[in-house]
């Protein structure tokens, strides 16, 4: 099976000031008028990574799909955050002014959300995405900045075959960082800290995959997603923040911005509070991993039980991974979002079959 990529730049400048970098996928060169009516993913990563983080679960999944019948994919896209992947080095000199204390996770939401929604150039007239069947699926921070996109109105030259009219067909939430209040002010306090004294600097892309191999928590990474970290995730200095460096590599997504993605106060509380509002406007599934580490068991519980008052369309747990499950497993994430696919897919023909009968009484 062949899956192809395509790099973009999206600029919606002057009316937002940051630059917005994606990659579409597609499985063989045929696919751009074949697959009309199956679902476009959008795929939104977690903090500290990059859009290229997801692709052995997009292979993953794509090899899902192919083997199953009902199940089809248009297309996939997976978006960077404006400070990290590629976004953060053409957006470092914006990045600069007010955003290395915070940066809050509402700048992901409104970049993914003017993507979608063609408020800019270099994507559109060759994607228009209101005539696609829109599923989202986000990690972490990723998960919460997708939530957040339905918080803003549709514009009025935007049309979509969804009845509930939202951007989205339904939404995949993969640990999605949502707490309450206090517990997210001190997750994202102890995070911060964490980021800030980690090594960010390296001989060469070949060595910093070498010492981490050796690190930590990356010892259990998929190999072929600490690859793509390294290859995707770190670029040459010198940088804005270290412009006396002249030889090495270092982060694409500097540890100052990603401790200040962690500072940011009110992203996850404002999607915790928001939740319960989502699940009753379209189908919101979330994927945990087996393992509770970032995410104690009991807050799961509350985000289950209150934050979704017990609306989640499905509630999945990856095995033998944790917070991390889309560096750690990547083949089984990509089963789980396949099943609740499969759950969009039955749910979507019961509506219709609804609004049929409806309409003949």
């Amino acid at each position: 099976m062949s899956v192809t990529s395509e790099s973009f730049i999206f600029d919606p400048r002057p009316n937002y000031p940051f630059l917005v970098t994606a990659k579409r996928y597609r499985k063989g060169q045929t696919q751009r008028n074949s697959s009309a009516g199956g679902y476009t993913l959008i795929f939104a990563h977690g903090t500290g990574f990059h859009k290229e983080q997801w692709e052995p679960t997009i292979e993953h999944l794509w090899e899902q799909v192919s083997a199953s019948k009902g199940i089809d994919i248009r297309e996939v896209w997976s978006i960077d955050c404006p400070n990290h992947g590629d976004a953060a080095i053409l957006n470092e000199t914006t990045l600069q002014w007010v955003y290395q204390e915070t940066f809050r996770w509402e700048e992901y939401a409104r970049a993914i959300y003017l993507f979608i929604t063609g408020q800019g150039k270099g994507v559109l007239p060759d994607t228009d995405f209101s005539k696609h069947k829109l599923i989202g699926i986000g990690h972490s921070m990723g998960a919460i900045s997708l939530l957040l996109t339905l918080t803003y109105p549709l514009p009025h030259t935007y049309s979509t075959q969804d009845v509930s009219k939202s951007l989205w067909h339904s939404l995949i939430l993969v640990e999605p960082m949502l707490f309450p209040l206090q517990a997210g002010k001190s997750t994202g306090i102890n995070l911060a800290k964490g980021a800030e004294g980690r090594r960010d600097i390296w001989p060469s892309k070949s060595e910093a995959l070498a010492a981490f191999r050796q690190r930590g928590s990356f010892k259990s990474w998929d190999k072929r997603v600490l690859e793509i970290f390294c290859e995707y995730g770190l670029r040459d200095l010198p940088t804005a923040d270290y412009p006396d460096k002249k030889e090495g590599v270092t982060l694409k997504c500097s540890k100052i911005q990603e401790a200040a993605c962690y500072r940011d106060p009110q992203g996850p509380v404002r999607a915790y509070n928001y939740l319960h509002t989502a699940c009753s406007i379209i189908p919101v599934h979330v994927i945990y991993g087996a393992i509770d580490d970032y995410m104690p068991a009991e807050v799961k519980e509350v985000v289950i039980a209150e934050a979704a008052g017990g609306k989640f369309a499905s509630v999945r747990r990856v095995p033998n991974a944790g917070h991390l499950v889309v560096q750690v497993n990547p083949r089984q994430l990509a089963e789980a979002i396949f099943e609740d696919l499969v759950q969009s897919r039955v749910s979507s023909e019961g509506n219709l079959k609804l609004e049929w009968a409806v309409s003949k009484l």
